[in-house]
């Protein structure tokens, strides 16, 4: 890494809503080494060979086809490229590990499950919670696909509340052992695996702890049948069960009680690489949808030629690409944070541990915007195919069902949303991100006359920037009034943390999105990015109509009499263009750049 990255001041979690970021300092697609791209290649082709052209064998319950490509991908390196090269993996960075994960991840549900959960929270805990002997035993096994992982914390009555379950471990009266009694449940992989994580609790412990169980049937290990599920139908799920199950005392994973934070970090590294699994997904979508829409003639025209299918397809693409632009924005921070903690002398375990943890506000919002993101574009692929989309025939129907899990998993998108502005106002607490001066500020502000001059927005995003800058202050406003009011009891307030957490979305999607493309307008010139200028503009323009309905939905809720007019007031004044853009235009521009490249091209 260089000197000069080590020096930049990288924005810790969270203060891309206090700080103004650079659009130099963000990594974009576009920044990809030959290295990362050749990776991509190879990924898509495997995609494109293995699972794209068999993808109604993934719909039909074939098992076994998923266990057959997760060895062929294993044998192609690709379950290893987060494994420390030490351990007979690649090594590669976050950001490539990222890339891997959304391109591994586009073509069916069934397997980029069976992917992340093999690769993620089966292989992870391992490699940054396990001794040197456990990860030498077990790492290179599953980073080469001999071996598969698994991942077992959920159970019938702790699913969102995940340290409540009731899974006991026993130690033996010799001290050599643990019996593990209990049942999970939705257990990815478990049908193939080989060896599970498993979360039990210590006689009366508060927190779970975590052990490296192998998946021994004589062992007191017993499966369920395979669950019946509106989609990813050939992801191995089931439940486990464990009756005095024995497992060696060295197979605890980290210390006694650590299970619970095991877990957390584990969920956090699982949002942003969920995010990153839904991207891929969207751009096969629009592909499908936009040579469909091409090809597909009514009333003696194709229907793209429509604007109502032109509105579909330009906001299909706007999605992709702003959660594009905010995914690989957060993993590059990630591993920059990575690289400086290393630098400083901490284990790779303990610096990637950090690194990601730091980020864990941005991992919530990506786990949320961009599943929630994939669900909208299958829905709209459905529509633009008509009565083919709903026929099973075609891949848009089984693309629908397997992004509906997406909302679900690596926490509900309810409880990210919580977590997010949550560990906000927690950060604020620590110092770690100063909101009280800003929030004070634009208390301040408002108190004050406004500014009535016309300012000059005659360059690229001048008025896009000033506008994001005002949204920031949105969210300020009403945390700042919310946190003032309900202090520690706000976590008590759901509905206002989910509106104040849709604001914070949208800031961070739609600055991603601008500071992406001012980038590539610098380096590229602006001719060659007219449909991205287009598309960051109409995802702003739809931040600032989310931004307002949020705002004055919380704003009218917890905020009374002359505070609430006040408020009001300043929500007005903060969403407040200058020069309207022209909607139906953009959509125009982006439909017809789609159309004539025959599907998104701006990967």
């Amino acid at each position: 890494m260089s000197t000069e990255t080590l020096n930049k001041d990288i924005l810790r979690g969270g203060q891309f809503l206090v700080k103004e970021t650079n659009c130099e300092d963000i990594f974009t697609l576009e920044d990809l080494n030959e290295e990362q791209k050749m990776m991509r290649e190879s990924t898509k082709e495997f995609v494109d060979r293995e699972l794209w052209a068999h993808w109604e064998r993934f719909e039909k319950k074939d098992y076994a086809y998923t266990e057959e490509t997760m060895r062929k991908a294993g044998e192609l390196g690709l379950l290893s490229v987060a494994v420390p090269e030490s351990y007979g993996g690649m090594g590669m960075g976050f950001v490539s590990t990222m890339l891997v994960c959304d391109y591994i991840s586009g073509a069916t549900g069934s397997f980029s499950t069976a992917f992340g959960a093999h690769t993620g929270i089966g292989t992870m805990p391992i490699t940054l919670y396990g001794t040197e002997e456990q990860k030498q035993k077990y790492v290179p096994k599953l980073a080469s696909g001999e071996w598969f992982g698994a991942y077992c914390l959920t159970e019938p009555g702790a699913g969102s509340d995940a340290n409540s379950g009731k899974t006991k471990a026993v130690l033996s009266e010799d001290g050599k052992h643990y019996s593990i009694s209990g049942q999970k449940m939705w257990i990815s992989n478990a049908g193939f695996c080989n060896v599970f994580i498993v979360f039990a609790r210590i006689e009366d412990d508060k927190n779970i702890t975590g052990f490296i169980v192998e998946n021994d049937q004589s062992n007191g290990i017993t499966l369920g049948d395979e669950e019946k599920k509106l989609g990813i139908h050939s992801s191995s799920t089931r439940q486990v069960f464990f009756s005095d199950t024995k497992v060696p005392v060295e197979n605890m994973l980290s210390e006694r009680g650590n299970g619970f934070k095991i877990a957390m970090n584990a969920l956090n590294v699982g949002r942003i690489k969920l995010a990153a699994a839904c991207l891929e997904a969207q751009r096969r979508v629009i592909n499908e949808a936009t040579k469909y829409a091409n090809e597909r003639v009514q009333f003696k025209t194709p229907i793209i030629n429509f604007g109502a299918i032109k509105a579909k397809i330009a906001d299909m693409a706007t999605n992709a690409y702003a959660d594009e632009s905010a995914c690989y924005r957060a993993a590059k921070n990630i591993e920059d944070r990575i690289s400086i903690r290393e630098a400083e002398g901490n284990t790779h375990q303990d610096a990637e541990l950090k690194g990601v943890e730091e980020y864990a506000i941005e991992c919530s919002i990506l786990k949320v915007a961009v599943s929630e993101h994939v669900q909208q574009t299958t829905d709209e692929g459905i529509q633009i195919f008509g009565g083919m989309g709903f026929s099973a025939d075609t891949p848009m129907e089984s693309a629908w069902r397997d992004a509906r899990i997406s909302r679900i998993y690596e926490g509900t998108n309810e409880i990210n949303r919580m977590l997010a502005v949550g560990m906000l106002v927690k950060k604020a607490m620590k110092g770690h991100v100063d909101l009280l001066g800003p929030a004070t500020a634009v208390g301040e502000e408002l108190m004050g006359i406004p500014s009535f001059d016309t300012p000059d927005f005659s360059e690229l995003f001048a008025e896009e920037k000033d506008l994001i800058a005002r949204l920031k202050k949105v969210f300020l406003m009403i945390a700042g009034s919310a946190v003032q009011k309900f202090g520690p009891s706000l976590e008590d307030h759901q509905m206002l943390l989910l509106s104040a957490s849709d604001i914070l979305i949208q800031v961070y999607l739609s600055e991603s999105t601008i500071l992406r493309t001012e980038k590539n307008v610098k380096r590229f010139g602006e001719e060659s990015q007219s449909t991205q200028i287009a598309m960051s503009k109409l995802n702003l323009y739809r931040a600032v109509d989310i931004i307002n309905q949020k705002g004055k939905e919380a704003i009218v809720s917890f905020a009374e009499g002359d505070e609430q007019r006040m408020m009001l007031m300043g929500l007005k004044r903060f969403t407040k263009y200058t020069n309207q853009p022209n909607v139906v235009a953009l959509r125009t521009q982006i439909a017809d750049k789609v159309a004539a490249d025959n599907g998104y091209t701006f990967d």
